[in-house]
């Protein structure tokens, strides 16, 4: 007598995958951030090259200039802030002004200038304008972290505002957007995201962005910049899905199990770094930060015009 064929287990749901990478990725990110310095700079160098290949593989680039495109941002990355705000400060008098919001903003435009050039010539190269334009849209971001991150000591409470802030935003904008539902938000371009999604990651990234500012002392407009933050997020990942779906892909990669790709996990990171090396670089916020530097007297970070 054969036995009945048994039914195929039931899928399992990816929730609880999608939940044990995203606290992996948090950790992983949170040390790094902690230690900043090189450590900092070499993660977010292997992220966007990680990302770069994905953009290329997503457009169908050539898996030779995916890797030079790789390659080329993680070397302007390194290179780049390494040049323009070195690791390891200089001897400096006592009298010197470092306020990278205002007088000093000078060499992160050059680094945009140089990434947005390095992306015109790797397009022409290629003939793949959309490879120079991967470069642009990974790497302009990715370096606005890195400047923040080096600003001063108090650029670990800046990083981790930025990073809890887009955080923040997706888990709130998940729940929020399966758990109520409702209206679509872009159909057309995101068919599972929801106007209740884009409030309530809007309503997260508000609650903990006021509690991350308040909690490592940032100063206005950080502790009230939570909400237009987490919107700019959603527009971030929207950007991204919109390039996903004149790709034909679903995810930008599968390197990471139940979230997709980098790329997937970092759109809205993307969009919130720039908008926050935006605000440093208006000069909407600017208090004195000591920086200690060695063998030389401390140095006050203050808006020029403001010493004595």
């Amino acid at each position: 007598m054969t036995e009945a064929p048994q039914p195929p287990p039931a899928p399992q749901s990816d929730l609880t995958t999608r939940f044990a990478m995203g606290v992996a990725m948090i950790a992983v990110a949170c040390l790094f951030t902690w230690f900043g310095g090189w450590p900092f700079r070499l993660l977010v160098a292997i992220a966007a090259a990680i990302m770069m290949i994905e953009w290329a593989q997503m457009h169908q680039v050539d898996r030779n200039w995916s890797w030079a495109g790789a390659v080329l941002i993680a070397v302007l990355l390194l290179g780049g802030i390494e040049y323009y705000y070195p690791n390891s400060l200089p001897d400096l008098e006592s009298d010197d002004l470092l306020w990278i919001a205002t007088e000093d903003a000078y060499p992160a435009l050059w680094a945009f200038a140089i990434i947005a050039g390095a992306g015109l010539l790797i397009a022409a190269a290629a003939r793949r304008p959309v490879l120079g334009w991967g470069l642009v849209y990974i790497g302009i971001p990715c370096f606005a972290l890195l400047v923040v991150s080096w600003a001063s000591e108090v650029a670990v409470g800046l990083v981790f505002w930025v990073l809890i802030v887009t955080w923040a935003t997706d888990i709130f904008a998940y729940f929020a957007g399966r758990g109520i539902g409702g209206p679509k938000l872009a159909p057309r371009i995101s068919p599972n995201k929801t106007w209740a999604g884009l409030i309530g990651g809007m309503a997260g990234a508000a609650l903990f962005g006021w509690l991350t500012a308040r909690y490592f002392g940032l100063d206005t407009p950080f502790p009230w910049a939570g909400a237009a933050m987490g919107l700019i997020a959603q527009l971030g990942d929207l950007y991204e899905s919109w390039e996903k779906r004149r790709a034909g892909v679903k995810d930008s990669g599968a390197l990471l199990p139940g979230h997709g790709g980098v790329l997937d996990r970092l759109d809205g990171l993307l969009a919130v770094s720039v908008a926050t090396m935006i605000v440093l670089l208006s000069g909407l916020w600017s208090p004195p930060v000591p920086i200690e530097v060695p063998d030389t007297a401390t140095v006050m970070l203050m808006p020029p015009g403001s010493a004595g």
